[in-house]
């Protein structure tokens, strides 16, 4: 008799599907609940799915599943950037297209990354928040068609790191409601950071100036959460 195999191929994308699905039937919980048992529960009886779904896709718990947020906006981003014409465009504004694709894409769940920003400053957190960030920069350069491996590799990750995470402190606040605001905000930092040569120099000088990813996340929780 014959037997058949499963495609871990196609089990590995039915498993993300499933993750995608029940996170963002959960996004609109987290926004009043936060990152909580509570809020993917709710989300678990709007898309259908079993109780016991929540820790058979997410075994992590929050942190898992704020990981896979993470991801999923990374994909989105990738998904759309497909959409333009990048080599008609200088890497400046290639840069700038996929973070405000990426922030585009997380638009609808604005509150929801507020709530992730706040949990990523407890302390045991702030790995996983580096290690999504780093995720992200590294994503966006790769997706824009850089491929480079010298040491601009690393110097134009933790420039466009800092760009990203000050981006996001603006885009929270902004309420504009058409992006403008920030999309602008964006174009000056870009425009400050991503020049090239000399990445070394600035972001030494970067570095010095600005505060650092965890103190971003800080300020972000003591504005949502001014009384904790």
């Amino acid at each position: 008799m014959a037997t058949t195999t499963a495609n871990p191929s196609n089990s590995s994308a039915d498993r993300q599907e499933s993750r995608d699905r029940l996170l963002l039937a959960a996004l609109p919980h987290i926004a009043f609940d936060g990152w909580t048992d509570k809020a993917f529960l709710a989300g678990i009886a709007n898309c259908g799915m079993e109780t016991s779904d929540f820790r058979r896709f997410f075994s992590g718990g929050a942190c898992d599943a704020i990981d896979h947020f993470s991801d999923w906006a990374d994909r989105r981003m990738a998904v759309s950037l497909i959409n333009h014409v990048l080599d008609e465009l200088p890497i400046r504004e290639r840069v700038s297209l996929a973070v405000r694709l990426r922030f585009e894409a997380l638009a609808p769940y604005r509150e929801g990354v507020r709530r992730t920003l706040g949990l990523l400053t407890l302390p045991p957190n702030v790995a996983l928040g580096a290690r999504c960030l780093y995720r992200t920069v590294d994503t966006i350069w790769d997706a824009i068609g850089d491929r480079s491996v010298d040491f601009n590799f690393y110097t134009k990750r933790a420039l466009l790191a800092v760009v990203i995470s000050t981006t996001t402190l603006q885009w929270l606040d902004d309420t504009t409601g058409d992006g403008k605001a920030s999309w602008a905000f964006l174009d000056r930092r870009i425009a400050d950071v991503m020049k090239i040569p000399a990445l070394g120099s600035r972001l030494r000088r970067m570095t010095n100036r600005l505060p650092d990813a965890i103190g971003l996340f800080r300020a972000v929780r003591a504005r949502a959460y001014p009384n904790q």
